[in-house]
């Protein structure tokens, strides 16, 4: 549909133009700073910085309704630059023009209910929202249209160039920042480090598909990420890990899709969502706060934080008194939810500020956390996909932690809870085979349930003397006899009843 053709009273702002004053804010000393370089921590503390709009009250001039219906009727648009997360261009980046935001089909992933029978198995009404249908496949491409966006307009406006991308990854990360940098090119390159066989073979093949340099180094993502981490604070290079606050900002379009999904009526909605460096749930409250402080939503709904127990430093940090609470890096076990396998998050300095504020805008707590089994991760993926879900590991590890809210009584059968699968289930098929193989290695402590494993079955009737190979096809009574022998045996092992008459 044509700008031209939208009601009067819509069209002035459909086409949202640069606004607002974007700076850096540090989350420890609160030390301000201007967003025309790159910066990832405060240069006077060293903490974590936020991006914070020193003009958002200005959004609060146009009425709640008239931003429903802004954003309904975006969705209409052909316009590329708001066909994904730039929908919320006002909130998300507004300082960017529209001619520098990179689409590569990112953004409004389905939401798709789970059948009668699994949510009679977990207890209440939920959907899961399928962040595995991104373009890499993950999540993480939000981010990283956010943060190369920004780039991007650094570029166009002559204050950076030449610009080498560097990321420390689990496997998702690499293959978004590879793919968003490829499309840039030749502006931005892109580098990315990985743990020494801690990625699967599908997440690996995707950043070196994208012609990034690829360097794979002894440890897990938390060494990594210090490498990377030196590499930033000595050398000129864009970093691209969630360390990067356009990163978080980007990802907030998850809740308002969300909030947009559900006619912003959240009250009664639980957002699910796993914990690795902690920026995808800090992003989750930033992106419900601000509707909430405009009037899209009245009220917040609940966050729920999982972690495995092979890597839950949040976790533990809850499990605390408040008041009391010490956070304490962990050595991370091996686990099949590879992303969240981080046991110093980066954005933890930013979950304990906005768990805080979150709560108290809410009146009550309404973020909490749980800690499940690798077993229950693996066997609740398993048995979404057997209901006709693409969960990733990380999909089950949501499952598996709405399951056990439910019993911890931090959810209930009067809500409707939206879950993350954070990644296409085929980028972490090894670890299925190696369930229905039983192969786990014993340092998952993982052992598969009879009823969930399968494995194909070869049908080849030993009468057959003769059947089809490449370049050797059966035909005339040999191809009549190979079908129906095959047939027979296939319909033997189904039971299958013949037809009458």
């Amino acid at each position: 549909m044509k700008p031209e053709q939208f009601p009067p009273e819509v069209k002035s702002h459909l086409i949202p133009r640069p606004s607002g004053r974007l700076i850096y804010r540090c989350l420890a000393c609160a030390a301000e700073f201007d967003i025309q370089k790159l910066l990832y921590t405060c240069p006077k503390c060293g903490q974590v910085l936020l991006i914070h709009d020193a003009q958002f009250d200005r959004l609060k001039e146009i009425p709640p309704d008239q931003w429903r219906r802004l954003f309904d009727y975006r969705r209409m648009l052909t316009l590329p630059a708001l066909k994904g997360i730039y929908r919320y261009h006002e909130f998300i980046g507004p300082n960017i023009p529209l001619e520098a935001v990179v689409y590569l089909g990112e953004g409004h992933t389905p939401v798709v209910e789970a059948n009668r029978g699994l949510q009679q198995d977990v207890g209440l009404r939920f959907y899961y929202k399928n962040d595995g249908q991104n373009p890499s496949a993950s999540f993480k491409d939000r981010g990283m249209a956010s943060a190369l966006s920004y780039i991007n307009y650094l570029i166009s406006s002559g204050k950076v160039s030449n610009i080498l991308a560097v990321c420390a990854s689990t496997g998702d990360t690499s293959a978004a920042a590879a793919l968003y940098a490829a499309y840039l090119r030749p502006n931005i390159q892109s580098a990315v480090l990985l743990p020494h066989k801690k990625v699967t073979p599908q997440q690996l093949s995707q950043p070196l598909g994208s012609g990034a340099k690829v360097y794979e180094i002894p440890g897990v993502f938390d060494d990594c990420m210090k490498v990377v981490e030196a590499l930033s604070e000595q050398y000129e290079v864009a970093l691209l890990n969630s360390k990067n606050a356009w990163r978080v900002l980007g990802q907030e379009s998850y809740s308002y899709e969300i909030a947009q999904e559900f006619e912003y009526e959240v009250a009664d909605k639980v957002v699910v969502v796993p914990i690795g460096n902690a920026g995808n749930i800090t992003a989750v409250m930033s992106g419900f706060i601000k509707f909430y402080q405009v009037g899209l939503i009245t009220a917040l709904p609940k966050i729920i934080g999982v972690q495995s127990e092979h890597a839950d430093p949040v976790y533990q940090y809850y499990r605390q008194a408040p008041g009391e609470r010490t956070f304490v890096p962990q050595t991370v076990r091996a686990s099949v939810a590879q992303a969240a396998m981080i046991g110093n998050p980066v954005s933890m300095p930013r979950v304990i500020q906005l768990v805080e504020h979150y709560n108290q805008l809410a009146g009550c707590q309404r973020v909490h956390f749980v800690q499940v089994a690798e077993q229950e991760i693996m066997d609740w993926q398993l048995r979404a996909n057997r209901n006709g879900h693409i969960a990733c590991t990380h999909g089950g590890e949501c499952l598996a932690g709405l399951k056990r809210a439910v019993a911890q009584g931090l959810a209930n059968k009067t809500e409707t809870a939206v879950i993350d699968s954070t990644a296409h289930a085929l980028k972490f098929a090894g670890f299925q085979d190696l369930y229905f193989s039983n192969q786990f290695p014993a340092e998952f402590e993982v052992a598969p349930q009879p009823a969930l494993m399968n494995a194909p079955i070869y049908i080849h009737p030993s009468d057959l003397a003769q059947v089809p190979a490449p370049g050797r096809p059966l035909s005339g009574d040999l191809f009549d006899r190979f079908v129906q022998a095959v047939s027979r045996e296939i319909a033997l092992d189904l039971k299958l009843v013949k037809k009458k008459g």
